[in-house]
């Protein structure tokens, strides 16, 4: 079983406004309400490519019950840890040009620091547990550390897709995979890239640093996959760019859900690639039929040893 976990989820409110003036009664032209939080959409994707899979985290109040039904209507399992505070709303406005208003996350106590962990005791070694995105501020420093540490003592496989000093933190616990975008992975070794072939050292010291696996995304050109057995680069399929939200979460569901069943990094690589562009090229997350158009078109090259 697949477990996700998202320890800030959110509505996300996207507004579409023509012409936007600032500090003037605005009418917007769409609006659309969806489930957000990077574990979440990797949820939904997992489900959309027939992976059963659970989601875990902390959701609470009638936002909460938002998602908490939106995944049900999706016949996604939920083992969310009930919180006392609201979960938060992200709004996406979409006008000339895309601003994010980001929602402040709820505060996380004691108690439900302790309901989510003993979800995780409950996993066992052939599971895979993938931890996404950011942690509310009420949080205490390294959580994601505690989690790792509770999934390697049942010998399950995991997934970190976060940045900074947690994703650093989580290499020695060799995770299977993760997945910086290149200016994510520049950053974290305090350098810049200006080519691919910048890139490659690096991607190649995560895998010495302890990651199985590692994904770099790099928007409009592609995606690098690194392994023991080489590192591969994947083509740019085109089609006009819908929606930046959700395309990595994507990216890993899609990679996972294959690995869980084949084992092989290069078709979960393939994938993953459809997933991300297909959500990339809709207005919300990927369908099925669109996402299997698009593997066909995926090509795959081992650009190093």
């Amino acid at each position: 079983m697949i477990h996700t976990v998202t320890l800030n989820p959110s509505i996300d409110y996207i507004v579409h406004v023509e012409d936007l003036k600032i500090g003037e009664v605005n009418r917007m032209k769409k609006d659309l309400k969806l489930p957000g939080g990077k574990g979440i959409n990797v949820s939904r994707i997992l489900k959309r490519i027939g992976v059963d899979n659970n989601a875990l985290g902390f959701l609470g109040g009638f936002t909460g019950n938002f998602i908490a039904d939106w995944l049900k209507q999706e016949n996604i399992a939920q083992n969310f840890t009930r919180i006392e505070d609201d979960t938060r709303i992200n709004i996406k406005l979409k006008a000339e040009s895309e601003t994010e208003i980001n929602g402040l996350g709820p505060a996380i106590h004691t108690v439900d620091i302790a309901d989510l962990k003993s979800q995780l005791t409950k996993i066992s070694q052939d599971d895979i547990v993938v931890l996404s995105g950011s942690a509310p501020a009420s949080l205490p420093s390294g959580f994601y550390q505690k989690l790792i540490q509770l999934v390697k003592e049942k010998q399950a496989e995991f997934v970190i897709d976060t940045t900074g000093q947690d994703l650093m933190n989580a290499l020695t616990s060799e995770p299977l995979l993760v997945k910086p975008n290149n200016h994510e992975l520049a950053e974290a070794y305090q350098t810049t890239f200006n080519s691919i072939a910048d890139i490659v050292p690096y991607g190649k010291k995560l895998l010495v640093a302890g990651a199985k696996n590692a994904i770099i995304s790099m928007a409009g050109d592609g995606a690098l996959l690194f392994t023991n057995e080489g590192v591969y680069q994947s083509n740019v399929l085109k089609r006009p760019l819908k929606n930046s939200v959700g395309a990595g979460d994507s990216m890993i569901a899609g990679f996972i859900g294959e690995y869980s069943q084949s084992q092989d990094a290069i078709a979960a690589f393939k994938w993953g690639v459809a997933c991300g562009s297909a959500t990339a090229f809709s207005d919300d997350l990927a369908q099925a039929p669109f996402i299997k158009e698009l593997l066909a078109e995926v090509v795959v090259e081992k650009i190093a040893d």
